[in-house]
């Protein structure tokens, strides 16, 4: 989804959507509107999303939003939201977060990766599809570190950690290209 639904509004001025963004949680919001309550709140840690109150780590723009560097109120805008990603995006979360932007982040990498017209740096990609081969092989060879032959259902432990571990490597990797892309250059 390359902006918020056609027929939702933003849950913080209840109105159409302003220079929208999507956040970590999958909620979409005006820029605006989500700076304002992150300068309502502490300004030394990330905000809460209003509608799920995890915490909002990575503020990802619209195709449209993206697009309005012609307009100053939009620019203005934009920067703060780069200045909010700098400071919060790269932050090291704990490993619940992770997990929680997991489905996110996930969803947008796959969508960009099926996509011609977005652009994946071929390093990143090639990580990705070397860390799918990777893990696929392992996952399917009968050599295990702990085999279903002996411990059942036990054995497939292993084979879950391993995808666990293939899902937050992507899932960082991807951060780490959301904001160097959105959180401008320092």
């Amino acid at each position: 989804m390359d902006g918020p639904p056609g027929n939702d509004f933003c849950a913080i001025c209840h109105g159409n959507f302003h220079i929208p963004h999507q956040a970590n949680c999958s909620h979409w919001y005006c820029g605006n509107c989500i700076l304002q309550v992150w300068n309502h709140g502490s300004a030394l840690q990330p905000c809460k999303c209003p509608l799920c109150r995890r915490q909002i780590t990575l503020l990802v723009p619209s195709q449209a939003s993206s697009q309005q560097v012609d307009n100053p109120e939009a620019s203005e805008i934009i920067k703060k939201i780069e200045t909010y990603n700098r400071l919060f995006g790269s932050e090291s979360s704990g490993l619940t977060q992770k997990l929680q932007d997991l489905p996110f982040l996930i969803k947008r990498l796959f969508r960009e990766l099926m996509d011609p017209q977005r652009s994946i740096p071929f390093v990143i990609k090639a990580r990705v599809y070397l860390a799918l081969i990777s893990t696929v092989l392992y996952v399917l060879s009968p050599v295990d570190i702990i085999p279903e032959a002996l411990f059942g259902i036990l054995g497939l432990l292993d084979d879950v950690i391993i995808a666990l571990i293939f899902f937050l490597h992507v899932g960082t990797l991807y951060r780490a290209l959301l904001v160097r892309r959105y959180g401008g250059s320092s």
